[in-house]
């Protein structure tokens, strides 16, 4: 981002982050005598692989020092090193560029086999399974059940290459002959995780064993590592043509029953995506990084300087011509075509590059190509200058913007409609609707926290045109109304969007700009169905960076660092392994599964747990709110709760309790008001969902 972007402000304001960032994962995970990271294969991102099946824990795996993390982490060292340089933190570049060079060296010395010409994962500790024994600091394969089987290889061993890592003329190359071969990596809708032949090559129809089927991300790192292999000038084991043929195979994965799609994993013979791709698992599993191996491989944009790339292509010159248009360079705009008879773009045969329109640089052929970019009069800093600002998006798990809605329909949220995200097909859901509802028209409110200046709302609506059975139509009308001087007031009725909306796109409504904390959209549905929505918007103009609106004072659960406070505390019957306990009353509230910040009974043997608040002293309390977190598997939203205060002798039901919505909803707020009641400790006994269990991202309680 840095190199093609070049925001120093944001370089600046990253760094401290990012080496606090890098220190807690060598207090963690780093072992000084070995000048290695340890990691497990499971949080590495490959369950089930070839080194976890071995050892007692076949998901997670055992602590090793792999290829793949340690390669990252010499990647963050170096991005650090390189950024502290640049805002003149000598010795911040210096300790973290010693940092980088050494732990290269532990790579290549103790990670590559000579013997089978790879790199591989190194246990840490002895293992054994079934009797067989695994040595310490051993890797895949030289001990155990399969010790000396030539095999053992998996694609991170490919991951070096990802970032350019390795020293030069030391062989290493010698690795990438086995990636065509089809007694290796090769397949047809490869390339496969492991090879071929491993002893413990598996192909399972279910998510997720890393042994065996083609792995879409790890294909965007394998392919990628290749393109710096070849344009680092490397063509004796595999070839450009190579390249643009496995890029090819990779494309043809991107389908499902001939429409484009990608999921988590397929089946590397025959490109099935079967038990991979289950409800909200991995539905349309795209790579951003798909689209880098077309722009920094197959055409060859590389970044070099702010004022300086290069283009070193992969794609073939038989192709009689390819363009890559627009791209945003330093706030230039770049385009690279090829023509090869001179007849499709009007400049000419050859490659050229054109810059802002301009063309700056021709070759004859498909060949490396410096570009110097040409002067440009920059505007000087406006220190006034305002930029177009989403007010309702919340990405921060803070507080404000807050969504409410008058109903949610089952297995839909609000939480999702201010998440950045927007589409329209139904699986994986992103989703709001009011299916089920009793109302003739339903409601949302955004809630902006702070007065805010809008100009533009975006509702994005949603019309699933009768798929699957569904209900969901574009609404017969929308209403638009802001909270101005203590009321609700229309604004811009006489829209068309407004009045007549369309589905499967934004709904734009522009209006002179108001200043409104919260607005209110309100949908009409069409008889014999209900609306929904998959995102909104508000837009003004604001200066950078935007001050956070504050959370309201007198939230009486909340402890946001436990480790200097005491009170109040929270336990819970059951925890998962997977989760903390304290982050269930941190102030962040997060609905995503990642990063994760939630607190679930996740593999709980009771029908019901408990979550409970203790405050360290009496106090009165009147409402909770729960931000019940649910994936749509394993944890959902409960079937049914109750919140109980402490006696002082026994748990007892508040009373009156009103719930709000009366039906549990996952993804988003549920509150529970009650009589005031004077209590040390309170919890809420959560009722779980048939085998699901249940889970909060956060909980409040207030007495307001």
């Amino acid at each position: 981002m840095q190199a093609v972007h070049g925001d120093d402000g944001f370089t600046v304001a990253l760094l401290p982050h990012l080496i606090k960032n890098y220190e807690a994962w060598e207090q963690r995970h780093f072992v000084a005598e070995v000048g290695l990271f340890w990691q497990t294969g499971h949080d590495d991102g490959m369950e089930y692989n070839i080194n976890s099946r071995q050892t007692k824990d076949i998901l997670r795996g055992a602590p090793s020092f792999r290829p793949s993390f340690n390669t990252y982490m010499w990647a963050d060292a170096q991005a650090i090193a390189r950024m502290a340089e640049r805002t003149g933190d000598v010795e911040t570049a210096k300790r973290f560029r010693a940092k980088a060079d050494a732990l290269k060296e532990r790579i290549q010395a103790l990670l590559w086999d000579p013997k089978r010409e790879f790199f591989f994962p190194m246990y840490r500790d002895a293992e054994e399974r079934d009797g067989h024994k695994i040595k310490a600091r051993t890797l895949t394969y030289e001990s155990g059940q399969f010790a000396e089987d030539p095999h053992g290889r998996e694609l991170i061993g490919f991951v070096p290459w990802q970032f350019n890592m390795l020293d030069e003329n030391k062989g290493y190359e010698v690795a990438w002959k086995k990636i065509m071969d089809r007694d290796a990596f090769y397949a047809d809708f490869g390339p496969s995780t492991v090879e071929r032949h491993d002893p413990l090559f598996l192909l399972k129809n279910s998510c997720c064993w890393w042994s065996g089927q083609s792995w879409p991300y790890a294909t965007t790192q394998t392919l990628k590592g290749m393109a710096n292999l070849l344009q680092g000038g490397e063509r004796t084991v595999v070839t450009a043509d190579d390249y643009v043929k496995l890029l090819q195979v990779y494309a043809r994965t991107h389908r499902k029953q001939g429409r484009p799609y990608l999921a988590e994993a397929c089946h590397p013979d025959t490109g099935s995506f079967e038990g991979h791709d289950g409800y909200n698992h991995s539905e349309h599993y795209f790579h951003s990084g798909y689209c880098d191996l077309v722009i920094t491989g197959l055409v060859g944009l590389k970044p070099v300087s702010p004022m300086a790339f290069d283009v070193q292509p992969l794609a073939p010159a038989t192709w009689d011509w390819f363009a890559l248009d627009d791209v945003s360079y330093h706030g230039r705009r770049v385009s690279i075509v090829w023509d090869r008879r001179g007849t499709r773009y009007a400049q000419g045969a050859g490659m050229h590059v054109l810059v802002d329109g301009q063309k700056v640089a021709s070759a004859p052929n498909l060949e490396r190509l410096s570009v110097s970019l040409p002067p440009q009069a920059r505007p000087k800093a406006d220190p006034t200058h305002e930029t177009a600002v989403n007010f309702a998006v919340n990405n921060d798990g803070t507080y404000y913007p807050r969504l409410t809605a008058s109903y949610s329909a089952p297995k839909t949220s609000t939480g999702k409609l201010h998440d950045g995200n927007y589409w329209y097909h139904q699986h994986p859901p992103n989703r709001w609707t009011c299916e089920g509802s009793p109302n003739e028209r339903d409601w949302v409110i955004v809630d902006l926290g702070t007065p805010r200046r809008v100009h533009t709302v975006k509702l994005y609506v949603l019309d699933d045109g009768g798929e699957s059975g569904s209900l969901v139509r574009t609404p017969e009308r929308m209403q638009l109304d802001a909270w101005i001087e203590a009321a609700w007031r229309p604004i811009a009725p006489t829209d068309r969007h407004l009045q007549e909306p369309l589905g499967h796109r934004a709904n734009v409504v522009r209006f002179d700009p108001i200043e409104t904390n919260k607005f209110r959209v309100t949908l009409q549905h069409r008889a014999g169905t209900k609306s929904g929505l998959t995102e909104i918007e508000a837009w003004g103009d604001a200066k950078l960076p935007l001050a956070q609106a504050p959370p309201p004072e007198g939230n009486l659960a909340l402890n946001s660092d436990p480790k200097t406070k005491e009170f109040p505390k929270v336990s819970a019957s059951h925890t998962s392994r997977f989760d903390r306990l304290t982050t269930a009353n941190d102030g962040i509230t997060n609905f995503l599964p990642t990063p994760a910040n939630r607190w679930t009974s996740y593999e709980s043997k009771s029908p019901s747990d408990w979550l409970e608040i203790d405050f360290g002293r009496d106090v009165e309390f009147r409402r909770i709110e729960l931000a019940l977190y649910d994936d749509r598997g394993g944890v959902q939203a409960p079937s049914a709760y109750v919140v109980q205060q402490w006696t002082g002798t026994e748990w007892r039901d508040v009373p009156d309790a009103r719930k709000s919505p009366e039906r549990p909803v996952g993804g988003q707020w549920n509150e529970v008001r009650f009589d005031p009641v004077t209590a040390t400790r309170v919890r809420i006994v959560f009722t779980h969902r048939g085998a699901a269990r249940s889970g909060v991202t956060e909980v409040m309680v207030w007495n307001d």
